[in-house]
């Protein structure tokens, strides 16, 4: 069940590897555009904004949680390459308790100044009860983010791309289930969205762990390898915190954004929500290609075949430029038929910022690729720390426009955060891609 991309044609191995992650990441961005779906249907647009206004709060925590356990995988990646199996599964223990500490540290911390939080954003009084009720139960629930993200990095790091999506479509079809029981027919409002949302994560986790454990006799340590590795947990930490700050530092901004957008009103909030949830859903090959190529860099720097590397950046690249194009064509044919299933056809001021949204950004997916592609295989190489300048620069993009031009242009300005924090990000990290290539090359002494 696991796959050497130490070995074949490029081309062929990412786009066998990353199909399975992309159907794993449209089914969860299936169900939460069905959470925002019923939420907007049932609920009205006030509970929608509530919902949309935790939008860049839960991705500066959950984003975190997610890039740490991503991190956690690089080691395990490149023993997989090596063929270290004895030390894939000494790291792949020491993570797990690096987890199990994290997890602890910040459902405690999130849960405890959520409220505070949401009043430094300017929160609508109108909404700011249920975006707290929302929000609190999302991060009761972070160890169950951190299960499922931490087996399904592990998973990954071997090549096998698959069962961590079967988990991750089970848990997408629970999650529309109990949608519509806790919110329809139990009437539990913006708490059963949230709800549904933490028992399905619990549920894939738990699912993925047990079968993992019985199906991948790779992974199973000895006693040996479950001893605590200080040396082990220094190098996790060293890749996990970076990319754990990449996204939250990335989110810093968007927090500020969304501040912004707070003070134009609910109908702004909810119009941002709306396009935000489409615009993630079209942007899932992205993120299957940034997920394949750090998996795909770290097993073959540690096979040291790092001609590999420049061709896997150049498949990648045409991978994504072609999405971008199509993305693009399609939103702007259906933009406006697709806001429609947010809200009634009678918010047309919605419709149409929710289209203006779409338009600006699919206008700059390609930007957007690039992010994913390289700033992932500088990540696989091992090279984290270089994630937290990209976030640096995505933030200092996000703050421009929230704080200069959004107050002043209004909701058109917010709509360009985006593009502009991808083309931020591509300055710094196209450079950084060709500087950590001839470093790693002189490393490992290849000529």
């Amino acid at each position: 069940m696991t796959k050497d991309m130490t070995n074949g044609s490029p081309m062929k191995l990412i786009l066998g590897f990353s199909i399975p992650l992309l159907f794993g990441y449209l089914f969860q961005q299936f169900y939460n555009l069905m959470d925002t779906l019923i939420v907007g249907r049932f609920l009205g647009v006030d509970a929608l904004a509530a919902v949309g206004s935790t939008g860049a709060l839960n991705f500066l925590i959950i984003g975190f949680c997610m890039g740490v356990c991503n991190g956690f995988a690089i080691p395990l990646a490149h023993k997989f390459g090596a063929g270290d199996y004895q030390g894939l599964r000494a790291f792949m223990m020491n993570s797990v308790y690096l987890a199990i500490v994290f997890a602890a540290i910040m459902t405690v911390f999130t849960v405890v100044f959520c409220r505070p939080i949401l009043r430094l954003m300017q929160t609508p009084d109108n909404i700011i009860d249920g975006a707290y009720i929302y929000i609190v139960i999302i991060f009761a629930g972070i160890p169950a983010t951190y299960l499922y993200n931490l087996v399904a990095g592990i998973i990954r790091s071997t090549g096998d791309s698959k069962t961590s999506v079967v988990f991750l479509v089970i848990a997408s079809v629970l999650n529309i289930i109990l949608d519509v029981v806790f919110i329809v027919n139990v009437h539990l409002g913006v708490a059963g969205a949230a709800l549904a949302t933490v028992i399905s994560q619990a549920v894939s986790g738990v699912g993925c762990l047990v079968y993992s454990w019985k199906k991948f006799e790779m992974l199973h340590p000895s006693k040996e390898e479950c001893s605590v590795n200080g040396s082990y947990m220094k190098t996790l930490c060293g890749m996990g915190v970076p990319m754990g700050l990449q996204y939250s530092i990335t989110a810093i901004g968007s927090v500020i954004l969304q501040s912004a957008v707070n003070t134009l009103g609910s109908n702004a909030v909810a119009a941002m929500t709306a396009g935000s949830k489409i615009g993630m859903f079209f942007c899932c090959p992205f993120d299957a290609l940034g997920s394949t190529m750090a998996t795909y860099g770290g097993q073959n720097v540690g096979a040291k075949k790092m001609e590999r590397i420049s061709s896997g950046l150049k498949s990648a690249s045409i991978l994504g430029i072609g999405y971008s194009v199509i993305a693009f064509g399609v939103l702007v044919l259906c933009g406006r038929y697709l806001a429609m299933f947010f809200v009634e056809s009678a918010e047309a001021q919605v419709i149409e910022d929710v289209y203006l949204f779409l338009i600006i950004n699919s206008a700059f997916y390609i930007p957007l690729a690039f992010v994913n592609i390289v700033r992932f295989l500088i990540q696989g190489m091992g090279y984290s720390k270089f994630a937290i300048l990209a976030g640096v620069c995505e933030m200092a993009a996000r703050v421009l426009v929230g704080f200069a031009l959004v107050p002043v242009f209004g909701f058109p300005a917010a709509c360009f955060a985006g593009p502009v924090a991808w083309i931020f990000a591509d300055a710094f990290l196209f450079p950084a891609y060709f500087h950590v290539f001839k470093k790693t090359k002189k490393i490992l002494k290849i000529v």
